[in-house]
């Protein structure tokens, strides 16, 4: 069993240097940020449009949004939500209503259409090119 705890460490490495890894990237990411916004200020200064205070200002704003959502996008995804997902459950042995046979022939004609349309849309852009 040996082979086997060989294998755990390097997942485990292999776990860390993926963290490590993406880290890396995020910060490039947002030095690239840093510095895009930096040119895009630089260049407002020098056309008159803000003062360099003004600029200095902006990029720290920028900078605080775009690290603001960085760190909203990854808590994001470990939030659940305030209530369960709500599923309906419906025996084979039910027979839909002719309520929901009405709707369903509503919904099957108005997809035709789309698709119709969709369709002498398309026809109408190659003969156009």
């Amino acid at each position: 069993m040996a082979g086997f705890g060989d294998i755990v460490k390097k997942a485990f490495y292999l776990g860390v240097g993926l963290a490590a890894y993406a880290g890396e990237k995020a910060g490039g990411t947002l030095e690239g940020v840093r510095s895009q916004i930096q040119k895009l200020a630089d260049e407002m200064v020098a056309r008159g449009e803000m003062t360099t205070e003004e600029a200095r200002r902006f990029v720290e704003d920028m900078m605080k949004q775009a690290q603001q959502q960085a760190a909203d996008a990854t808590a994001a995804p470990t939030t659940t939500p305030s209530e369960p997902r709500r599923i309906e459950i419906i025996e084979e042995d039910e027979q839909p209503t002719a309520k929901d046979v009405q709707g369903d022939n509503e919904n099957v004609d108005r997809l035709r259409q789309q698709v119709l349309d969709l369709e002498n849309e398309l026809k109408r852009l190659q003969r156009d090119n």
